[in-house]
């Protein structure tokens, strides 16, 4: 069964190195005939302001764009502030080789006989990975509305993916969800599916608005809970949100759009930090399932307080998630049983483990309702914060 599995990957590996080379011997050979020219010398760094590198591409030809397209995808993939139909086409490109260094990892680790424990639970997450993949590389290619636009991929460690629903470029109305602990590229097409019900919901209640989500999960999302407990990971992740809010600002076309910026779990206070620490350019915050969003007042946020909104659900257990020193105080004097020591299901205070909850009313942002569901309920199908949530990407 092994030397199966193995063939089956090295024969896998093999039809996607073929494919991609005749992807790119196509296109070179169309920068060949004068349909893609060479542009000058000089290209903006990964990282640089969106405001620059969306100037540099308005300066070169139709011409030169192609010719960067297809012989430099790897780079016009990943500069935020580019257009969504230029990244979308260079990362389109580099599907075949991302899966193909997928596949190759798999290799390696099936080529480990008897592969132990460790690497067991790597080859695990490998294929989880590569489903996760295969999963948005169907998605993209569906031609299902609305159209889906790859934004930004990336097949290591737990893997991140940046895709949109829509075209955020030409969109009156235009989503940013970042997800919280866990998210990585195995479960990145159930992440977009949530985005895909804020979308649906905004056709539902305004038919005539053109609204585009987008999952950002471009950041290492802590994978146990000793790794939530720390901001560490929110603090990284806020200068790359914060390029990526300026890139959507600094190539939509016509009128600005309305961009609302929402984070489930970890991934609130991944938006929390941003904004407080790096700015956001949005125009509305929304915070579900929030442990807290490292800051103690909307005010604090960067945006107008009555664009700040929460919801949190009257079963999620993050409503458990106390500040440390109250965990530590209550297990230090012991006089409570255990429910009481967590905090669940009562709260005396509105103190969260990062700071005051955005959904009571002292926070001083609008809060929304929520049903029962959890802590990932938010997004069911009857849920008045599904609802909630679209109305503020609608700004109603």
């Amino acid at each position: 069964a092994l030397a199966a599995a193995l063939r089956a990957a090295l024969d896998a590996a093999a039809a996607a190195d073929r494919a991609a080379a005749d992807r790119l011997d196509d296109l070179a050979r169309a920068a060949g005939t004068g349909w893609a020219s060479p542009p000058p010398p000089g290209r903006p760094a990964l990282g640089a302001a969106p405001a620059l590198v969306s100037a540099w591409w308005s300066g070169l030809t139709p011409a030169q764009r192609r010719w960067l397209i297809a012989r430099e995808p790897a780079l016009v993939g990943r500069l935020d502030g580019l257009p969504v139909a230029a990244r979308d086409q260079a990362n389109r490109l580099r599907l075949d080789v991302w899966r193909g260094e997928l596949l190759a990892e798999r290799r390696r680790l099936l080529s480990r006989v008897p592969p132990g424990p460790l690497a067991a639970i790597r080859l695990r997450g490998v294929v989880g990975r590569l489903a996760g993949l295969d999963a948005l590389v169907e998605r993209l290619t569906a031609g299902d509305a609305p159209r889906a636009y790859l934004l930004g991929l990336d097949p290591a460690g737990e893997g991140r993916a940046v895709v949109a629903l829509g075209d955020p470029d030409h969109a009156d109305r235009v989503l940013t969800y970042v997800p919280g602990m866990t998210a990585g590229l195995d479960d990145a097409p159930g992440e977009l599916g949530r985005a895909a019900r804020v979308l649906e919901r905004c056709a539902a209640l305004a038919p005539g608005e053109r609204s585009a989500a987008v999952l950002w999960l471009d950041y290492d999302a802590p994978d146990f809970l000793t790794e939530a407990a720390s901001a560490g990971q929110a603090r990284d992740a806020g200068p790359a949100l914060h390029r990526f809010q300026e890139g959507l600002r600094a190539s939509h076309e016509g009128p600005p759009a309305r961009q609302t910026v929402l984070g489930h779990s970890y991934g609130s206070l991944v938006v929390g930090v941003a904004a407080r620490e790096h700015g956001l350019a949005a125009d509305a915050l929304v915070f579900v399932g929030s442990p807290g969003v490292g800051a103690s007042h909307a005010a604090k946020l960067g945006v107008p307080p009555g664009e700040v909104w929460a919801s949190s659900a009257p079963d999620d257990v993050i409503r458990a998630a106390r500040p440390p020193e109250e965990l530590g105080r209550r297990a230090l004097f012991g006089a409570a049983p255990l429910a009481a020591v967590l905090g669940w299901p009562g709260r005396t205070g509105h103190e969260l483990w990062f700071g005051h909850d955005p959904a009571d009313p002292g926070f001083g942002g609008r809060v929304f309702s929520s049903g029962r569901g959890g802590h990932t309920g938010y997004w069911e199908a009857g849920n008045p914060a599904l609802d909630g949530m679209a109305r503020v990407v609608l700004g109603r």
